[in-house]
C-alpha cells in the first residue's frame, strides 16, 4: 500500500470513528472520549476479526459513555466481533449479546444480561442489591 492509499484509509478511519474533524490534532489535544476513539481506530486499522476492549468506558461521563457504545455498535455492525471487560452495567446491558461474570479467576455465571444479573451468586459478589443493576 503506497502513501495516497495508507492517507485514505487512515482518513476513512478517522471518519468511521468520528474523529476526521480532528485530523489535524495531535492525540494530546483530544479529549478523553476523543482519545478512547482514537484508540479504536488505530485497533482497527489493523484490520481485525476480533476487537478486544478492556474497560474503554472507563472514565467518560454518562453522555460520553453512550456514544462510545454507539461505536462499538458500528464496529459490530461492520461485522467485527467485540469482546469486551467492562464494569459499567448500563454499557454490558446495551452491548452484550452474552456475558461472562468472572470472580477470582473463575467462571461465577454466564448467560445474558437478565440472566446472569439475576443469578443470587453474581448479586452477592458484585451487585449488592436489585437497585445497583439500575443505577
Amino acid at each position: 500500500m503506497g502513501l495516497p492509499e495508507a492517507r485514505e484509509r487512515a482518513y476513512d478511519l478517522l471518519e468511521r470513528t468520528g474523529l476526521a474533524a480532528h485530523a489535524e490534532k495531535a492525540a494530546h489535544e483530544l479529549t478523553l472520549l476523543q482519545d478512547k476513539r482514537l484508540e479504536v481506530a488505530r485497533a482497527l486499522a489493523t484490520q481485525p476479526r476480533v476487537l478486544l476492549l478492556d474497560e474503554v468506558m472507563a472514565g467518560l461521563r454518562p453522555a460520553e459513555a453512550q456514544e462510545a457504545v454507539g461505536l462499538v455498535q458500528s464496529v459490530r455492525g461492520s461485522g467485527v466481533s467485540v469482546l469486551f471487560i467492562e464494569h459499567i452495567m448500563p454499557v454490558v446491558r446495551d452491548l452484550a449479546d452474552r456475558v461472562v461474570v468472572m470472580d477470582q479467576g473463575q467462571v461465577l455465571a454466564e448467560g445474558t444480561y437478565r440472566e446472569v444479573t439475576a443469578n443470587p451468586q453474581v448479586v452477592a459478589a458484585y451487585l449488592g442489591t436489585e437497585e445497583g443493576l439500575h443505577a
